[in-house]
């Protein structure tokens, strides 16, 4: 309940709703007036784990084919090409402004590389900007959390293990991004046999069936070692987009679990962090936020976008856009159950970065559109629970 209050509150005042659960946790903490003693890493990883895949799935649900097939290179490019630009540009600063090793500034980079899909999609459905960018943003976000991900992975590996080299690095990359699009594929093509055939006579049971089927999609991929993230968007797109559309009620079941999903994952993550030791990082920390929204991202989009002809006035608004969210927190608990020297600055480092980018790019986001002239009038919500199809 008071997730919903807060939420409520958030938009009236246009605050990212992330803030406003984070918040509840940090209150119910050690530091706030709950007074609750919470530091189980492995807890935390668990929830922020399903709690994005939760989103994600319902990002791709929710997703119009019509809008993603347009953007499908550039959000691509962006999720891979992107990603690296920012973590690698983001590790030199970090390597600059905090006293980690060179590596371990570069995992800090791999973790706040990605936009993330929690805020993105939150954020375009209540801002209207042109369908071709909120296409993008929203794709980009969806594809690029597998990518921060294997990064991590790849560099935490490199931290911890002596025998791990750059070409370690690669080999994760390949094998989480890889099997992660086999298995989301493979899933898709199930999705669009099975969704048009499911049965009447058990309408009711269509959401669990669609949980079912998302939980499978991650698992199997998970299990394989590749992305469970990258499979369970791609699933999730496939459901939402099959012919005829999903079946009544799915839409409406997932929306909903993934606004409980937001409200536990940042409420436990809020739990985790004691406020009192982000004050140390404030320095580093506005340094570095800085760097990543006013050098980083640019850098990243227009190196990726400059090329593809995309406008000016875009360009600017899809690098402010480049949001952090869930993601670079969950990351960063992966390092908190890592024997790392500096993991607790490491996660100070990132979770106050992600007030910045949120507070700063968030608040600002939908006037920053309207400047640019890319604000669109509201267009009328996807089609609920048995209605037509949204695919095209």
């Amino acid at each position: 309940m008071a997730g919903v209050v807060a939420a409520a509150a958030a938009r009236a005042v246009g605050v990212p709703v992330l803030i406003a659960f984070l918040g509840l946790g940090m209150l119910v903490g050690v530091d706030g007036p709950g007074q609750l003693d919470f530091d189980d890493a492995e807890t935390a990883r668990l929830v922020g784990t399903v709690g994005l895949a939760a989103i994600l799935f319902e990002g791709g649900l929710d997703a119009r084919w019509k809008d993603v097939r347009p953007v499908v290179i550039p959000a691509a490019l962006l999720g891979t090409v992107g990603v690296i630009l920012t973590a690698a540009i983001a590790g030199v600063a970090a390597y600059v402004l905090l006293d980690l090793s060179l590596t371990e500034a570069l995992l800090l980079g791999a973790i706040v590389g990605s936009t993330d899909a929690a805020a993105v999609f939150a954020t375009f459905r209540f801002r209207p900007i042109k369908r071709r960018l909120r296409g993008l943003l929203e794709a980009e976000s969806g594809l690029n959390d597998p990518m921060a991900v294997a990064l991590t992975i790849g560099f935490i590996e490199l931290a911890t293990v002596p025998s791990a080299d750059g070409f370690t690095v690669v080999q994760i990359l390949a094998r989480e991004l890889g099997i992660g699009l086999a298995v989301g594929v493979a899933a898709g093509l199930v999705a669009w046999i099975a969704v048009p055939r499911f049965p009447a006579a058990v309408a009711d049971f269509a959401p669990v069936g669609s949980m079912g089927f998302a939980a499978l999609a991650f698992g199997v991929a998970d299990v394989a070692g590749g992305s469970g993230f990258l499979a369970i968007y791609l699933a999730g797109l496939a459901v939402g987009n099959a012919p005829g559309g999903a079946p009544a009620g799915v839409a409406s079941f997932h929306r909903g679990g993934a606004f409980l999903a937001q409200v536990v994952m940042f409420g436990v993550l809020g739990l985790l962090v004691s406020p009192s030791q982000l004050v140390a990082v404030i320095p580093a920390g506005l340094a570095l936020a800085a760097v990543l929204m006013l050098v980083a991202r640019p850098v990243a989009v227009v190196t990726v976008l400059a090329p593809l002809r995309y406008p000016p006035k875009e360009l600017a608004l899809m690098s402010w856009a480049g949001l952090r969210g869930a993601v670079p927190i969950v990351l960063a608990t992966f390092v908190l159950t890592e024997p790392l020297i500096d993991r607790d600055e490491i996660f100070n480092a990132v979770f106050f970065v992600v007030l910045v980018s949120a507070l700063v790019q968030g608040s600002t986001l939908s006037w920053f559109a309207r400047v640019l002239g890319l604000r669109t009038r509201p267009e009328p919500d996807p089609p609920g629970p048995g209605e037509p199809s949204r695919s095209g």
